[in-house]
């Protein structure tokens, strides 16, 4: 079956002058990293001061999430829509509005005085990310030469692969030295400089098309991935089976439904033409990303509580500890590209995955609570390396299957598909990790009240804070919920391998051959 070619449309080429000048390409690069940065490190970062939120809000911890991940919500509902618009009205007008946008909404939330302003405030830098995100990407494909394209992409997803664990750093340290409103005060400083620079060096582009803009298609897009997203962010909390849940599944299945159907019946002036999900490229690409960001998301939510809990360590010395592996993930991603023009995408992504299930299996056979960080050190060194050779090439797939006029588009389906992928592998592991650890426990707290016993079960912090009053079984509780724990992140490391080892083989087999180019015009 052949691809689909995609609809017709004239692209407006960057406003440079001619072609940009190395000087001038990495002003380019610097510029929409920053910007990314500022809003990668606002996804995570406020996870570090939720104590901190509630008590100076007198909020409760449903609202405390709600202000976390309102955000993230915000963002990936809105990609596609702002990537696409982004494309038609010009990348720099867009990147510049968001950035302004995003920074007002930090100065705001920093100096919020209620829970209400500050969920507005984050919805509001959503909007603004949403903006960001996808045309920092799109700068990229559409102003770097070929020969430099898949070097800054790398870097690129460096960023968006790590930028996570620093920004949580940063935020944690900001937290433990100075007060929680000044983990507001690294996005405000990111955006200034990556609008200084953007001003003064990103060029241009934008799309002319002969067919009007997909508004149904932006609207079903926003509703399905705000419905599915929704989800995976209350299910956790709320239970699988509750109200909210369900009708969030529901509206999000119906809406990815009829959103697939009106692109279909579109073709030519769709949003996204999803027959072009038959390249291997757009595919394997998507896939690729989607499991990689949600195992890494996930393993975050395994690790932490592990750090903290476990080994007794603070917030700050935890988010240390995974510095190493975004590290790895940092300089894998740059090196990436130049594997990818040696032995082709295809094999790259395959060695990525591979080391990648080897560092997840690692982790699994060698965690122990005496064994300490260094049971698990080798597992996160090899996930990491495997991740970043894994993205790069993932992110140059997706990309390269679109035309430059659509790179808006393109760089937003790899940011929902990134977006997505985290949601769904917190959501997972972390569900996965609670019922592995209440199984694991329930067989080590006959001897304690019924009523530390229930608290007990509820999670490894919570039996670590019931077992003072629990006299001299004190010890052998906090015993039991560490080995618990242990047991727990086991079995969702096993299912997460399992995960991988399955992509590992679709990859090899049906994969990318190599890192194409962004496809020319029609």
């Amino acid at each position: 079956m052949s691809t689909p070619q995609p609809h017709q449309a004239q692209d407006t080429r960057p406003d440079t002058g001619g072609a940009p000048d190395a000087r001038r390409l990495r002003a380019i690069l610097v510029a929409v990293s920053l910007a990314l940065m500022a809003v990668i490190a606002s996804v995570s970062g406020l996870n570090v001061a939720q104590t901190h939120m509630a008590v100076a809000f007198g909020a409760s911890q449903t609202t405390v999430l709600w202000i976390i991940n309102i955000y993230t919500l915000a963002l990936s509902a809105l990609l596609l829509p702002l990537g696409a618009i982004g494309d038609r009205l010009g990348r720099k007008p867009l990147l510049i509005t968001g950035l302004v946008l995003f920074g007002a909404a930090s100065v705001v939330a920093g100096l919020a005085g209620s829970a209400t302003v500050m969920i507005a405030a984050r919805v509001a830098a959503g909007v603004g990310a949403a903006m960001i995100m996808p045309i920092t990407l799109a700068v990229i494909t559409s102003t770097f030469p070929e020969e430099e394209r898949g070097k800054a992409i790398g870097v690129w997803t460096g960023v968006a692969g790590g930028g996570g664990v620093l920004g949580m750093f940063l935020s944690a340290l900001l937290v433990d030295v100075a007060d929680w409103r000044t983990l507001f005060v690294l996005p405000v400083i990111l955006v200034v400089a990556a609008l200084v620079m953007t001003l003064t060096s990103v060029p241009d582009s934008r799309e002319r098309s002969a067919h009007p803009f997909d508004t149904v298609g932006a609207l079903v897009s926003a509703v399905a991935v705000t419905g599915l997203v929704l989800v995976l962010q209350e299910g956790p909390e709320r239970g699988w089976t509750d109200p909210v849940t369900l009708i969030g599944l529901a509206v999000g299945v119906l809406a990815a439904v009829a959103f697939v159907a009106w692109e279909a019946h579109r073709r030519e002036a769709a949003l996204l033409d999803v027959r072009l999900f038959r390249d291997r490229r757009l595919a394997g690409g998507s896939l690729t990303l989607l499991v990689v960001f949600g195992v890494q998301a996930g393993i975050a939510v395994v690790l932490f509580p592990f750090f903290q809990a476990v080994l007794g360590w603070s917030g700050l010395l935890s988010t240390v500890a995974m510095m190493p592996m975004a590290v790895m993930m940092m300089a894998a991603s740059g090196l990436a590209p130049r594997m990818a023009a040696r032995i082709g995408a295809r094999s790259t992504m395959t060695a990525g995955i591979a080391l990648g299930t080897l560092g997840l299996a690692l982790m699994a056979l060698c965690v122990s609570v005496d064994g300490g960080y260094l049971s698990v050190l080798p597992g996160m060194l090899a996930m990491g390396i495997g991740m970043g050779l894994a993205m790069t090439p993932s992110t140059e797939a997706i990309t390269g299957s679109l035309p430059r006029a659509e790179q808006g588009v393109a760089s937003a389906l790899n940011d929902v598909t990134r977006e997505f992928g985290t949601a769904l592998g917190v959501a997972m592991l972390g569900a996965l990790l609670a019922t592995g650890y209440r199984r694991a426990i329930d067989t080590k707290l006959d001897d304690l009240p019924a009523e530390a016993a229930d608290t007990a079960r509820e999670g490894i912090a919570n039996a670590i804070e019931v077992a003072p009053g629990t006299g001299g079984l004190a010890q052998d509780l906090i015993h039991a919920a560490q080995q618990a724990f242990v047991e727990g992140w086991q079995q969702a490391l096993w299912i997460g391998t399992a995960v991988m080892g399955v992509l590992l083989v679709h990859i090899a087999v049906r994969g990318p051959r190599n890192a194409a180019p962004v496809v020319p015009d029609a």
